[in-house]
């Protein structure tokens, strides 16, 4: 087995083999969209394979820059053989792997698939062949960034002058693949499909694995009242009830939302890419940092996210690093400034303040006033 080297650039062989190994978060996989264009706009001939997750694969299997897809994140107790095997029929099929460009570089799972790929050159995370330690990085800036412990401030910026433009995290995945002047990493594109369902004027999506995050409900209500007030319909989009509930922070919050507005219940009723449809199809959404607010935005809907962070970039979420950088998307601001989040490298799952200041800064006048212009 010839030893796997860092890359840092190459051009490959004609029909080369490259693997993408993504995220099981969908704000992940929508910002990977740029670098699976840009490999396929650099490299026209070569075979393209995303190793992504369960979650995301009708997005997946919907793009058109792909040639296979498969799942890393199953749920089954042999998903690792099945894994192994379905990687080593892809290689058989289509050659011995050249390139292969992990976007979810910290996580243990994809740093041990890339030495299964047993690629010729790799780009982000991964162990060495041995899997008994890190795959050096070598000298290469655009390799060694993943070292730094701040991506979201100027001051990552200034470190890497004249190598990165901006903080935004699909820059820096296409700098990562070297495929930074073959695509645009701001334009976001993503399939989609109709709904089954009569897509309200708004949508809204209000909750979020990291609770830091989450906007008060009561806020919500104001906002939900007055739009409907106009004659709009409003519609909850998001998980089952009960992930929302267990595992995005709703509590019992979207509940008494539901019993207490006209607000209609979307939530579960969609795939992504079906939710994809439904922001195409809406006059607006309105979200707060998490994957249906990159969904939005990447359909071209006029979209607000509902940010903690002041008029300076300070608060709840990494948005140089996060916030879509289109201009359909607009975010709020924070009448509190807080840098506990950021001191905490945006690793507090929440908030570290009593009464969530930050969030609670965000009124919903505010987004009201961005919102009217749309309305009746």
């Amino acid at each position: 087995m010839a030893p796997m080297k860092r890359y840092s650039g190459e051009l490959l062989g004609p029909r080369s083999h490259i693997v993408i190994l993504g995220s099981c978060k969908v704000g992940n996989f929508v910002v990977s969209t740029p670098v699976i264009r840009g490999l396929r706009s650099r490299f026209p001939d070569a075979v393209l394979g995303f190793l992504g997750s369960t979650i995301t694969a009708d997005f997946e299997e919907a793009l058109p820059q792909l040639d296979w897809h498969c799942s890393w994140d199953g749920q089954d107790v042999e998903c690792g053989l099945l894994l192994q095997q379905q990687i080593s029929a892809q290689r058989r099929k289509w050659g011995p792997v050249q390139l292969a460009v992990n976007l979810d570089g910290f996580n243990p799972v994809t740093c041990t698939l890339v030495p299964w790929l047993e690629p010729n050159f790799v780009a982000g995370g991964s162990l060495s062949q041995t899997l008994r330690s890190t795959l050096p990085w070598g000298d290469e800036p655009r390799q060694r960034f993943l070292l730094d412990s701040d991506w979201d401030s100027e001051a990552f910026l200034k470190r890497y002058t004249g190598i990165f433009r901006s903080n935004y995290i699909a820059e820096l995945f296409c700098q990562l693949a070297y495929v930074q002047e073959y695509v645009d990493p701001t334009e976001v594109s993503l399939p989609s499909q109709e709904p089954d369902f009569d897509v309200p004027e708004l949508l809204i999506h209000c909750t979020t694995a990291r609770g830091a995050k989450v906007w008060p409900f009561k806020f919500w209500t104001e906002v939900v009242r007055a739009v409907t007030a106009t004659g709009w319909k409003v519609g909850l989009v998001g998980s089952c009830p009960s992930a929302q509930r267990d595992a995005y922070n709703a509590g019992e919050g979207e509940e008494l939302l539901l019993q207490s507005t006209s607000l209609i219940d979307l939530r579960g009723r969609t795939s992504l890419i079906q939710l994809a449809g439904a922001c195409l199809k809406a006059t607006a959404v309105i979200s707060v940092d998490a994957g249906p607010l990159h969904i939005a935005s990447a359909m071209g809907t006029p979209t607000l996210a509902i940010v903690g962070n002041d008029a300076d970039g300070v608060g709840a979420s990494p948005i140089r690093l996060w916030l879509p950088r289109v201009d359909n998307c607009q975010r709020t601001v924070s009448s509190h400034t807080c840098e506990q989040c950021t001191l905490n490298c945006f690793n507090n799952n929440d908030c570290l303040v009593e009464g969530h200041p930050c969030m609670s800064g965000v009124t919903s006048k505010q987004v009201l006033e961005w919102l009217n212009p749309l309305l009746p």
